[in-house]
């Protein structure tokens, strides 16, 4: 493996980690606060996080005679910043309609996973090549993510319907990052990418929430952790792992970690030990990834 995409995979693996830890947060901060409100609120901290380090960037392009590309960004940034808001705004939405609300994060994870299958179809579709072995390892990391996450009750829920459209979502937004992160500074188009999804979030808060001080107040940890480290860090780990491996369908493989990080950490800061279902579900994920690694090796 080249060590270009050896990097790529390290820094998705790390992106899936601060997702998979930022589950609790989630659904903490939807107790209070709605989900176009939770969507603005951490695209704002998202968005001002990064803005902070675009002196640093500036210097460093200037010391190496690098153009900044504007254009690029700004499109990139709000092509891929709407398709991202559409995918946390019906993941929130998802969620907090299942009528079990504590059970509803690992329904969620297994349906959002789904983005696993999506991104070589949509790859395919797009004219793409995407290898046999990509698309087997992404076949066996569904069932992994069923045995991790999904323990079916016999119903269908409209928050079923509402979250595998998130997935789609998902899913076009890993396209949609490929083809615009090339050439650019992933924390820029990152940043740009969280302002759009906060201003259309804040239109539609201001419609269609009531804002109310106290519940922000009490979702402020969740907001900080889901601002901070899933958007602003994570996100921009995303874009970045992305440039250095120009693989979408690999990508979503690796970044589908999130549930075994999600479902680990689950079990080492909240104590909740995980079955030998939900291990052996992890196990196959991971061996998928491992596994998805044959045609990058097969080119060296």
């Amino acid at each position: 493996m080249k060590s270009r995409d050896i990097k790529g995979l390290l820094i998705l693996l790390t992106t899936a980690l601060v997702w998979g830890m930022g589950f609790a947060a989630q659904s903490e901060g939807g107790y209070y606060i709605g989900a176009f409100t939770m969507c603005a609120l951490r695209s704002y901290i998202a968005g001002f996080f990064l803005l902070a380090f675009f002196p640093v960037i500036r210097k460093k392009e200037i010391t190496a005679g690098i153009v900044f590309n504007v254009k690029k960004t700004v499109v990139g940034g709000i092509v891929c910043g709407s398709v991202l808001c559409l995918a946390m705004i019906l993941q929130q939405f998802g969620i907090a309609l299942y009528p079990e609300y504590a059970a509803a994060a690992g329904r969620a994870s297994f349906i959002t996973a789904l983005y696993i299958i999506l991104v070589p179809i949509i790859s395919i579709l797009s004219g793409k090549k995407t290898s046999a072995v990509v698309i087997v390892s992404a076949l066996v990391a569904v069932f992994g993510m069923f045995l991790l996450c999904f323990n079916p009750n016999g119903q269908f829920y409209i928050a079923d319907l509402i979250v595998f459209l998130c997935s789609v979502s998902f899913s076009l937004h890993i396209i949609v990052v490929d083809k615009f992160s090339d050439g650019v500074n992933g924390i820029r188009l990152s940043c740009v990418q969280f302002f759009t999804c906060a201003v259309i979030s804040t239109v539609f808060m201001l419609i269609f929430e009531k804002v109310n001080i106290n519940d922000i107040i009490s979702a402020a940890i969740p907001i900080l952790y889901l601002g901070i480290m899933s958007s602003g860090v994570a996100y921009t780990l995303q874009i970045i792992g992305q440039q250095y491996l120009r693989n979408p369908p690999l990508a979503s493989i690796i970044m589908s970690f999130e549930s075994v990080f999600g479902a680990l950490g689950g079990w080492l800061v909240q104590n909740k030990p995980l079955s030998g279902r939900e291990l052996i579900g992890c196990i196959i994920v991971f061996a998928a990834i491992i596994f998805a690694q044959i045609p990058v090796k097969s080119k060296n």
